[in-house]
């Protein structure tokens, strides 16, 4: 068969797989659990009940890979998106609260470590679903459509002798980027092209910034 005689979609590289963002999905879920009551939006189960329910409603009616384009699909994995950052939101900004206001819970050294340890993680997985989302419209649209102008440039996308033919990012790729932006305050190998991509990459290393210093300086003045 001729490059002519084949289909718009027989030359596209396999979509991404699910079972990487579902597996952080439940992460997500689970850290509100794990910290106290006042960390979480609502109650505890609150959120991760809506991120259940969206996730197991995506994983329905798009199995496998990510690949069915459609608003409402679209819709439901921004609404994912959403919970996950709102959760993420609340806590760290709760945390910040007790912190510069004091709190009893916030004055055992060990307590205090823990509690920020989870909601910088949590904050960590939720700048990764919105930089997954955002870049280039999602993963169905990187997928079907590809961008000529990504809003994140990888080092393979730079630079295509490093990595093989129709290399994509998938969201393992997106969360490294958080990670590395919440460690090093600043890009690392992933650039920032559009301004809605420099927007979260600052505000992430700003919001930070900010746990990392108050967590650490408090911990050093309990413990001493």
């Amino acid at each position: 068969m001729s490059d002519d005689d084949r289909g718009p979609g027989e030359n596209l590289p396999r979509a991404e797989q699910r079972w990487t963002a579902s597996a952080f999905v439940l992460v997500a879920m689970a850290i509100p659990f794990l910290l106290p009551a006042r960390y979480a939006a609502g109650t505890a189960w609150l959120l991760p009940a809506i991120e259940g329910v969206v996730l197991l409603t995506l994983i329905a009616v798009d199995p496998g890979r990510i690949d069915r384009p459609g608003r409402w699909v679209r819709a439901l994995s921004v609404g994912l998106v959403v919970a996950i950052a709102a959760g993420a939101a609340w806590g760290a900004g709760r945390l910040v609260w007790d912190l510069l206001h004091g709190d009893p819970q916030t004055e055992a050294a060990n307590q205090l470590l823990v509690a920020g340890a989870l909601v910088w993680l949590q904050t960590v997985i939720a700048f990764a679903f919105l930089y997954w989302e955002l870049d280039g419209g999602g993963p169905v649209n990187r997928h079907l459509n590809p961008a000529e102008h990504p809003d994140l440039a990888f080092p393979q996308q730079l630079e295509p002798r490093l990595a093989a033919p129709g290399w994509r990012p998938v969201f393992f790729d997106y969360l490294y980027l958080a990670l590395t932006n919440a460690t090093a305050f600043s890009p690392t190998d992933v650039m920032p092209l559009a301004r809605r991509a420099k927007l979260a990459m600052a505000s992430q290393a700003l919001l930070s910034i900010v746990i990392l210093s108050l967590v650490v300086a408090n911990a050093v003045n309990l413990l001493d």
